[in-house]
């Protein structure tokens, strides 16, 4: 689990966290993690339509067994951060569109959305070339499955050597994409890039539940800027943007004090916007629940890390 210490020590603060790696909750291939049985699934995330039907199924498994006054939160790391963004500020997403076409479905309420070194643009050192990622669109349509290796240097995840280490052995973090799948990728990125207060892309500010995105400044693979200048022009009721200093990518691993941080400000501000309840209901089964969507080249599977009484323990 390539979170390590940042789901447990999230639930020594009450909170339950569901994290997903792909299409865990369908029996198909997602393209990530162990969901993959064979070198020709890797990389089959799908289109954008389908993947936010499949962060919608998830959430709504979970809101069908949860009780209506436990607050849910989504979270998603670099490609997941731009998943999950897109899933609440794109009209065109089930999160919007719920009740007008399906019957009986559990409505999905989002107490907030979290995003860290989020996929909204990539760094210009990492940035591919334009004729190349219009190519790749192009060839999208044709060969949509066709394989590509897309190599991410693993000294640019973060400045912990064990981390590095880490994902450099180990097998579920590839670096195999679809044309398909990378193209989706860049599209919801461009689509958060090209955001802008007049732009009216999004949906209206009372639709879109509160939003905390945080970044490392010194994140080669996206873009720190790119986040920042996005929080600048959305418009959004509530919305905090938290910057670290000297950080990587992945900030749940990174060291000098950073990954310890992350989780007391995303757990502070999580429990700060749930629902209103007495501490005493914790433990009846209202503490607020947190989905993570993991992001590319990530072992994540389907594991669930649930608060025990609001101790500090977890079961994983």
């Amino acid at each position: 689990n390539t979170y390590y210490d940042f789901f447990p020590t999230l639930a020594s603060f009450g909170i339950e966290v569901h994290g997903i790696d792909q299409r865990y909750p369908i029996p198909t291939c997602r393209g990530w993690g162990r969901s993959v049985t064979s070198p020709g699934q890797r990389g089959l995330t799908g289109s954008t339509s389908l993947v936010l039907s499949d962060i919608h199924s998830f959430l709504q498994s979970l809101a069908s067994r949860t009780d209506k006054s436990t607050s849910l939160f989504l979270m998603g790391h670099s490609m997941g951060g731009a998943q999950v963004l897109h899933y609440v500020l794109n009209p065109a997403s089930p999160y919007h569109s719920q009740g007008k076409d399906a019957q009986g479905m559990q409505q999905i309420t989002l107490s907030g959305v979290l995003a860290f070194a989020s996929l909204i643009a990539l760094h210009p050192s990492s940035r591919p070339l334009g004729i190349t990622i219009a190519l790749g669109r192009l060839a999208s349509k044709v060969l949509p499955r066709f394989h590509m290796r897309s190599e991410l240097d693993q000294r640019l995840v973060s400045r912990d050597e064990q981390a590095r280490a880490d994902f450099a052995a180990d097998p579920l973090c590839h670096d195999t994409g679809t044309l398909e799948g990378l193209a989706g990728m860049l599209d919801r990125a461009s689509w958060l890039e090209k955001q802008t207060p007049s732009s009216r892309l999004t949906v209206p500010e009372d639709k879109i539940p509160s939003i905390w995105v945080g970044h490392g400044t010194a994140d080669q693979i996206t873009s720190f800027d790119a986040s920042k200048k996005f929080m600048e022009v959305l418009l959004a009721r509530d919305k905090t943007f938290q910057e670290y200093q000297g950080a990587y990518h992945k900030l749940h691993v990174e060291p000098d004090g950073v990954k310890e941080q992350l989780a007391k400000d995303v757990g502070d501000w999580i429990l700060k916007r749930r629902h209103p309840v007495p501490d005493a209901a914790l433990t009846q089964g209202s503490r607020p629940e947190l989905v993570n969507i993991a992001g590319v080249n990530s072992s994540e599977d389907s594991e669930t890390v649930e608060s025990v009484n609001r101790e500090d323990k977890a079961k994983i």
